[in-house]
C-alpha cells in the first residue's frame, strides 16, 4: 500500500473487518450497502444512538485541538497502509462511501457500520453525525478518516456566540467572528488532508456545484510550506521571516491525491457527454495545481480504469479521477438508464483500493504517523500563510469583525 510507496500485496486476502466497533450487543440487522429499502440505515442509526459513543475516539475535539491518546492504541508499527479521507458539504454521502470503501459485511451478526449514516430524524433536524475528524482502521490496515462536513449550518450554529464571535480557537492568537472562523476551519480540514492521507475524496452535490472544487484550489494555494507525517525536518519546520517564501526541499512537497465524486445526480446528469466536459472543467480548473499528475503515476494496478470507456473520450493529458454517482431510488423498481447508484459505488470503490497512491517523502509507521500528524495540525493553526488569508478575508469586509 501508499504506507511505503509500495504497491499492495499480491496475495489476496478477505474483505476488511472492523477493528473499532463496539461489542455485538445488539443486532444491527441489515445494512444498505447501495439501494433499494432504506428502513436498514435508519434502524442501524437507532440502534448505534443507544450504543456508546465511538465518537471519543475522533482526532479533532470540538475545541480545535489534535488528539491521539484514543486512537493510538489501534495502530501498530507497520509500515504498509494507506490513509483515505474524506471532505465535503453536509449530506452528500461521505460516510456511506466511506462504508463502502471498508467492505462492511451486512451479513455480520451484532456489527453497525463503521460510520454512522444520517437518519430520517437526523435530516429533519439538520444537525451534523460527525465531529472534527472520525477515524476508522481496517485489517488490510486502511486507515479512514470522516470529517465533519463543511459548509454547514449546524456546524456554525453550534459554535456562534450572542454577539457574533467564535466559541473556537481556530487561528492562534486570533479573536474572529464565527462565520470567518467557519470558513477557515474549513480550509484548515482540507489541507491537513492533503498534508497527512494518500488518497481524499473530495465529495459534492449535483453537478453544478463547484463549491468543493474552489476549496480545493485554495487549499493548495496554502499549503505551502505543511510537510508530509514522514519528513526528517518535521520536528525543525518553523515560519521565520527568512524562509517563508522559501519552497521545501526536493521532496518535501507532498501533496495527496484527490478523487472527486459528485453523488445524487439524476439519470441525464451522468451521461458519457456530461462525464466527459466535466473532466474537461475539472483539468482546466486544476491544471496548474500541485494536485495534477502525470497518468502513470495514478494508474491502477491493472493499468486500466473502471471508467475506460469515458477515459478514451478525453483528450486532456490531465489524470484527475472523476466519479458521478446517481441518486438512491427509494426502492428497486426503476431501472438506471446508464449507472445505478450500488455499480458507482463499487467502482469508486474498487478505484480507491486499487490507486497507486503517492506515497510520504519516508517509511513511517501507523503510529509514527499519527503522532507527527498531531505535530501538522499545529503547523497548520500556526500557518503564516493561512493566518494572512484571514487576515485578508476579515480585511475586505465580507465577514463581520
Amino acid at each position: 500500500m501508499a504506507g511505503t510507496g509500495g504497491s499492495a500485496s499480491s496475495n489476496p486476502s478477505p474483505g476488511p473487518k472492523i477493528l473499532l466497533a463496539k461489542p455485538g450487543l445488539i443486532s444491527a440487522g441489515k445494512f444498505n450497502r447501495g439501494g433499494g429499502n432504506g428502513g436498514a440505515d435508519e434502524d442501524s442509526t437507532a440502534l448505534r444512538s443507544r450504543l456508546p459513543s465511538v465518537g471519543s475516539l475522533n482526532l479533532l475535539s470540538e475545541s480545535w485541538d489534535f488528539q491521539i491518546d484514543r486512537f493510538l492504541p489501534f495502530l501498530t508499527d507497520n509500515t504498509d497502509f494507506t490513509v483515505v479521507g474524506v471532505i465535503g458539504p453536509p449530506g452528500v454521502g461521505k460516510s456511506t462511501i466511506l462504508n463502502e470503501i471498508y467492505c462492511y459485511d451486512s451479513s455480520s451478526p451484532g456489527m453497525l457500520p463503521p460510520f454512522g449514516v444520517e437518519s430520517e430524524e437526523t435530516r429533519s433536524t439538520a444537525k451534523h453525525l460527525t465531529i472534527g475528524i472520525e477515524p476508522r482502521i481496517s485489517s488490510e490496515r486502511i486507515i479512514l478518516l470522516d470529517t465533519q462536513p463543511v459548509f454547514s449550518p449546524s456546524v456554525l450554529a453550534e459554535m456562534i456566540r450572542p454577539d457574533g464571535s467564535s466559541t473556537v480557537s481556530v487561528i492562534s492568537g486570533e479573536s474572529l467572528s464565527a462565520e470567518l472562523a467557519h470558513e477557515m476551519m474549513t480550509i484548515q480540514l482540507g489541507v491537513l488532508l492533503a498534508s497527512i492521507c494518500h488518497i481524499v475524496i473530495v465529495a459534492s452535490e449535483g453537478v453544478h456545484d463547484s463549491s468543493m472544487w474552489r476549496l480545493m484550489s485554495t487549499v493548495d494555494l496554502l499549503k505551502h510550506g505543511i510537510p508530509d507525517p514522514s519528513a526528517a525536518t518535521l520536528s525543525t519546520v518553523s515560519f521565520d521571516k527568512e524562509n517563508i517564501n522559501k519552497p521545501l526541499e526536493s521532496g518535501d512537497e507532498y501533496v495527496a491525491s484527490p478523487i472527486f465524486v459528485h453523488t445524487r445526480l439524476r439519470d441525464r446528469d451522468i451521461t458519457p457527454c456530461n462525464f466527459v466536459q466535466m473532466k474537461k472543467v475539472l483539468s482546466r480548473c486544476f491544471k496548474s495545481t500541485s494536485f495534477v499528475r502525470s497518468k502513470g503515476q495514478d494508474a491502477t494496478k491493472d493499468g486500466r480504469s473502471s471508467d475506460v470507456a469515458f477515459e478514451a473520450c478525453s483528450n486532456s493529458d490531465i489524470d484527475l479521477k472523476l466519479f458521478l454517482i446517481p441518486s438512491q431510488g427509494k426502492d428497486g423498481s426503476s431501472k438506471p438508464q446508464y449507472e445505478s447508484y450500488v455499480s458507482a459505488l463499487w467502482k469508486l470503490r474498487d478505484q480507491v483500493l486499487s490507486m497507486n497512491a503517492p506515497s510520504f517523502t519516508r517509511t513511517v509507521s501507523e503510529r509514527d504517523w499519527l503522532k507527527n500528524s498531531a505535530k501538522i495540525w499545529e503547523l497548520v493553526k500556526n500557518s503564516p500563510i493561512i493566518s494572512e488569508y484571514c487576515r485578508t478575508l476579515q480585511s475586505a469586509g465580507l465577514y463581520r469583525k
